[in-house]
């Protein structure tokens, strides 16, 4: 332990070691300075003085960003990271993560980027996750995480998971719908269908609102598609949560509840094309990689318009037609084409749902998974 005069000492010593590093700095000395910050940085930690630390690793930061050899400057400001971290210093590390991640950005670096950027949100998240301000900047960062991994050929899944979970923690539903996701399906398994779907009807209104505000979470992106894909997947979400509140009222066998089924069946219906629209502005983007997982996506909202048209009992939309319709791209038909989905809706426009119950049991239908043993006999 420190006694008051120790602790004077060191502080001054510091101080000095501070002076003479903003003394180099002046002259363009940028990595002798650096040590001096980081020797000043050592006597702080010694003394538990983690607000001075925060000014002069953000200091050090800045200057290692400015470094011309670039490889130098991310092992520079690795190895501070890895000691902020050990100290559990989260916020100074959120801040440095930050850092590495623009510089590895302007690298093209993007694998270390989306990383630095998800593991600074988290950081910010374990300080207070219940703080508007830290859910804000983590969400933000989460957001840029998802944008870089979606650059990369390996991480582009991920890149997109990361895109919807800063929208759903900006609108704080994060943990929320998932919640009154379970409530739902335990009313459901309760056959008290009114309810079910008034529960489903709230989850996709969460959804609603997180499609609003997603202009508020991001500034204009020079990966406008990146947002387009994430609106189109809040679309299909949302769709596919009205439409099972729609045959939770079918399922009620009430026909009172008719005028709504069809309400929210129409509904479902301008969702999925809206959906639809958006991803297919992205596959016509010449810059976007053409995504497995977007595929199945734009195939399985294609499949729930027949299963719509079905619930109706009129048919308004070729779904077929309307997914086919203004893409060019002869490859990227012919992967369409090889879907399960839509080979799945070729069978449902040919032979009706009735016929296809079999092949609906046996499929992934997404958040219908949960529900399709006690729903797909109301298809119809």
């Amino acid at each position: 332990m420190y006694n008051n005069h120790d602790k004077e000492a060191l502080e001054i010593e510091a101080l000095n070691l501070i002076d003479r590093a903003d003394e180099l700095l002046a002259k363009g000395k940028g990595k002798q300075a650096i040590d001096l910050y980081e020797k000043a940085a050592q006597k702080y930690l010694d003394l538990g003085g983690y607000i001075k630390l925060d000014q002069l690793y953000i200091k050090i930061a800045s200057i290692i960003s400015k470094f011309k050899n670039n490889i130098q400057a991310l092992y520079r400001l690795k190895s501070i990271i890895r000691k902020t971290e050990q100290l559990d210093l989260k916020e100074i590390s959120a801040k440095l993560l930050t850092r590495l991640g623009d510089l590895s950005y302007r690298m093209k670096d993007y694998g270390t980027a989306g990383e630095a950027w998800k593991k600074a949100a988290n950081h910010l998240l374990k300080i207070d996750f219940d703080d508007d301000d830290f859910i804000g900047t983590s969400a933000k960062l989460l957001l840029k995480a998802g944008e870089a991994l979606e650059r990369t050929k390996t991480n582009k899944n991920e890149g997109e998971r990361l895109i919807l979970k800063a929208v759903m923690l900006f609108n704080k539903m994060d943990n929320l719908y998932k919640t009154e996701e379970k409530r739902a399906l335990k009313l459901l398994n309760l056959e008290d269908y009114e309810a079910a779907a008034n529960k489903y009807i709230a989850i996709s209104n969460y959804f609603q609102k997180a499609f609003n505000n997603i202009g508020h979470l991001t500034d204009e992106s020079d990966r406008i598609e990146v947002i387009k894909n994430a609106k189109s997947r809040l679309l299909h979400l949302q769709a596919e949560y009205v439409l099972v509140a729609a045959l939770c009222l079918r399922a009620s066998k009430k026909r009172e509840f008719n005028p709504e089924i069809k309400e929210l069946g129409q509904e479902s219906l301008e969702l999925l094309k809206k959906s639809i629209d958006l991803l297919k502005s992205v596959f016509n983007s010449d810059e976007v990689e053409k995504d497995k997982e977007d595929l199945l996506r734009i195939t399985f909202d294609t499949m729930l318009i027949s299963v719509v048209n079905e619930m109706l009992g009129q048919k308004e939309v070729n779904p077929i037609e309307y997914l086919l319709s203004n893409i060019n791209n002869k490859k990227l038909i012919k992967k369409i084409k090889e879907s399960t989905f839509f080979k799945l809706t070729e069978r449902i426009e040919k032979l009706g749902i009735q016929e296809s119950l079999e092949n609906l049991t046996k499929a992934h239908l997404g958040h219908l998974n949960k529900v399709k043993n006690t729903l797909i006999p109301h298809f119809t």
